[in-house]
């Protein structure tokens, strides 16, 4: 025997106990709920085996009376009738209670699981997500969480029915201990199977959750390169590569339910061949003397009522391997580390801008490839500064740094002489605005994109709008404000796109705003009337930058190289002493005869 074999009854004995940990949890949670759902299906499964003593009493008393003599006594007739109508409603309403309790269970777990999940993506830094392709993570929020506690919906059945099955067993012990015996004959089998259905079907789970993620990477890069697909005739290609990600979780998915089709009638059919085996017996034990048939029919029935727990629970078990990849899944995305410490000081405050001091930065990926090394300069309240570098010179990195979307590996960034690590959370939000690269908007109206959740009135909008140079294409859209612009923004130009977001940066009125190469898209004309524009709002200005224009507007440039600022000053300075920075400047402005 291999030693995976030896490993396998162990893998599945452990996929069923943490399965019975992941609803613990459950459980601690929702403890009222699952008691409530816990009574209703207790509530059944004694008045379904209450059937059992009212068929047997029947029997003994109505029915074969009324063959023997020929006549059935009004009085007991209805009385029968009563017992099984009473019992029947009463069952219904652990049925509904059963139901209710468990439904409401499962969807507050799986509500509370996703909240859990999206404010721990909250938390956790950028480095973390640039790490986690995006699928994976819709994959964490969604189908991980409803696998992990999709065993919820069968489980107050199933306690319930272990209860049913208790008074099942005692019943039918103390009608007639030898069929009985032969009848619990069953539960060691049952067992077997299960271990045999968790060893198979283990394996195959955790695959179909992986792939459930892999597919939804793949759909999410397919619509968000949607341009780059259609331009580069890469159609076929990436219908071929969905294709392949589908057919092997189809293939997974397939094999569960090929393992599971036979699983669920295996247990279906234990039962009946149990009640067979009893019938026998009960013939013979009747003839012989040894049992009546009132017995025979008892047992018979509780046997047929203990097939219903061993079916529930098999429904539960069979749950337990997706449930416990997908609980894995989740867990691991609320137990990652990386979460960014805050302090509890408050934004500093002022009028006009803040000053921004930064010191002795450095931040590597990895310890062998540093992007940024000794980095350190201060800004005063009100200048305007340009960081100029070759590609991959470390330019959007400091930004990421400023910005505190990353912390950097040694050294700090100060605003009016305090620490960014000190504040309290969204505090830096308050005082600190940054522009990105590429600009994103959401699918709403204009108004909705500029003002994002502020607490601005339309004056504020429309101001921020004309420092951002974008009042002119708004006012000229359909519904002004009101327009909505689709998803991403895709009905406006990337320099309007770019526009907008920066307006929605300044409505915000921060003291210190970051553009990182935020102004690509717009023509030198208008970025340089969004400039002066920003200058006269006393802000606090770092911008990213490459254009001879927007560089001659600042009012020092700080020139970076292999993650250090190699040299300082302003732009006609620098161009004069410094030869890289006058043949990278001037390299932009070239063109080819």
């Amino acid at each position: 025997m291999t030693t995976a074999e030896q490993q396998a009854p162990a893998a599945a004995i452990g996929t069923t106990s943490a399965g019975f940990r992941v609803l613990g949890v459950a459980i601690r949670r929702e403890p009222w709920i699952f008691t409530l759902s816990t009574v209703g299906s207790v509530l059944f499964g004694a008045l379904t085996v209450a059937d059992a003593w009212v068929l047997g009493w029947a029997t003994d008393h109505v029915v074969l009376p009324a063959f023997r003599d020929g006549e059935i006594g009004a009085g007991l007739l209805w009385a029968v009738l009563g017992l099984f109508v009473g019992v029947a409603i009463l069952r219904a309403v652990g049925i509904v209670a059963r139901r209710l309790g468990a439904g409401i269970m499962q969807y507050r777990m799986q509500a509370h699981s996703r909240r859990a999940v999206t404010r721990q993506y909250l938390r956790l830094p950028l480095s973390w997500h640039q790490r986690h392709p995006t699928g994976e993570l819709l994959s964490n929020a969604n189908s991980d969480v409803e696998a992990a506690w999709g065993p919820i919906a069968p489980l107050p059945m199933a306690v319930g029915t272990v209860a049913m099955m208790v008074i099942a067993v005692v019943q039918m012990l103390l009608t007639d201990l030898a069929l009985a015996a032969v009848g619990l004959l069953l539960f060691p089998i049952v067992i077997a199977v299960n271990v045999v259905y968790q060893r198979r079907a283990q394996g195959w789970a955790t695959r179909a959750q992986q792939l459930r993620a892999e597919l939804s990477e793949i759909a999410h890069e397919s619509f968000d390169g949607a341009l780059v697909i259609k331009t580069l005739g890469r159609e076929p290609e990436e219908t071929a590569r969905f294709r392949a990600t589908a057919e092997a979780l189809r293939e997974a998915n397939i094999r569960v339910g090929r393992i599971r089709a036979a699983f669920d009638p295996t247990l279906a059919a234990l039962p009946n061949l149990a009640v067979l085996v009893v019938l026998v017996l009960g013939v013979h034990r009747v003839v012989s003397g040894a049992s009546v048939a009132g017995d025979v029919v008892t047992v018979t029935y509780l046997l047929t009522v203990v097939s219903f727990p061993i079916r529930s629970i098999g429904w539960l078990l069979g749950d337990f391997p997706r449930s416990v990849v997908g609980f894995e899944r989740v867990t691991a995305v609320l137990g990652a580390t990386g979460e960014m410490p805050y302090g509890d000081a408050p934004a500093p405050t002022g009028s006009g801008g803040a000053r921004l001091e930064v010191d002795d930065l450095a931040f590597a990926h990895t310890p062998d490839r540093p992007l940024l090394r000794g980095v350190s300069f201060d800004v005063e309240p009100g200048r305007r500064v340009a960081v100029v570098g070759a590609t991959a010179s470390g330019k959007s990195t400091l930004t990421t740094l400023l910005s505190r979307l990353v912390d950097a590996d040694r050294g700090a960034v100060r605003l009016d002489g305090v620490d960014l690590r000190d504040l309290a959370p969204g505090a830096l939000a308050e005082v600190m605005a940054v522009v990105p690269q590429t600009p994103f908007l959401f699918d709403d109206t204009v108004r909705g994109n500029v003002a994002l959740g502020a607490a601005v009135d339309d004056a504020d909008v429309w101001e921020a709008l004309r420092v951002a140079q974008a009042d002119g294409f708004v006012a000229a859209l359909p519904d002004g404000l009101d327009t909505r612009l689709g998803e991403r923004g895709t009905s406006l130009s990337g320099g309007q796109r770019q526009r907008l977001s920066l307006a929605r940066a300044i409505v915000r009125r921060p003291r210190v705003l970051v553009l990182d190469d935020a102004t690509s898209a717009v023509d030198p004309e208008v970025e340089s009337r969004i400039l002066a524009a920003l200058g006269a709002q006393d802000t606090t200005l770092v911008v990213v930058a490459y254009r001879k224009a927007t560089i001659g507007l600042v009012d020092e440039v700080l020139f970076l190289a292999d993650g250090e600022i190699v040299d300082r000053g302003t732009h006609d300075d620098l161009v004069a002493r410094n030869e890289a920075y006058a043949r990278l400047v001037n390299a932009y402005e070239e063109v080819p005869a």
